[in-house]
């Protein structure tokens, strides 16, 4: 007999890919119903993984695992979201290139900066392609709706160290090396 979570996986998995993508979408905003983002507004989190997404599809991305893997990209670090529950309702792929986006929460901000720089070229090309979007979406995010607090140094920081991880990435996507270069251009 076929339990809940096989259910729904098999359920999900024959679904078109739009569908899929909304069943993406509803559970990564159910995981960051209470999460704000740190800028004045303190805007909804599920915001920034709706615009990865967004950016991906709106550069020729439409690959579902991709999309997925971008609208959840942050549940294992920002929410109760466990790697079973992910594997039960979306699969070994999906939850895979998750795991590969994951920074290990037991190491220090400093190496787990310095973490994703030496693990940028050994990502999977799907997981390239989200990290992409993140670096661009934040430099987006610190340029125009900079976290309360953040002095000057700190945001120039933040673009050198993302600059850091992209450029061990050369190669993944030119759109998204372009775009990501015009946001990094608007250096403070």
């Amino acid at each position: 007999m076929m339990g809940e979570a096989e259910r729904i996986f098999t359920t999900l998995q024959s679904q078109d890919d739009l569908t899929f993508l909304l069943h993406v979408l509803a559970f990564a905003a159910w995981k960051h119903h209470k999460q704000r983002r740190s800028e004045a507004d303190q805007s909804a989190h599920i915001n920034h993984p709706i615009a990865l997404a967004c950016l991906l599809a709106g550069c020729g991305i439409k690959d579902r695992v991709t999309l997925a893997a971008a609208l959840l990209h942050d549940t294992f670090e920002e929410t109760d979201a466990t790697e079973p529950d992910l594997r039960a309702v979306f699969g070994i792929e999906i939850t895979d290139t998750v795991l590969e986006l994951t920074d290990d929460k037991a190491l220090k901000k400093a190496d787990k900066k310095q973490f994703q720089i030496e693990r940028a070229m050994q990502l999977s090309p799907r997981a390239k392609l989200v990290k992409l979007a993140d670096k661009i979406c934040n430099l987006r995010d610190v340029t125009y709706t900079p976290p309360v607090g953040w002095s000057l140094e700190q945001k120039r920081d933040y673009f050198d160290w993302a600059k850091a991880v992209v450029d061990r990435m050369r190669g993944t996507h030119d759109r998204l090396e372009s775009l990501f270069d015009v946001e990094y251009a608007r250096r403070p």
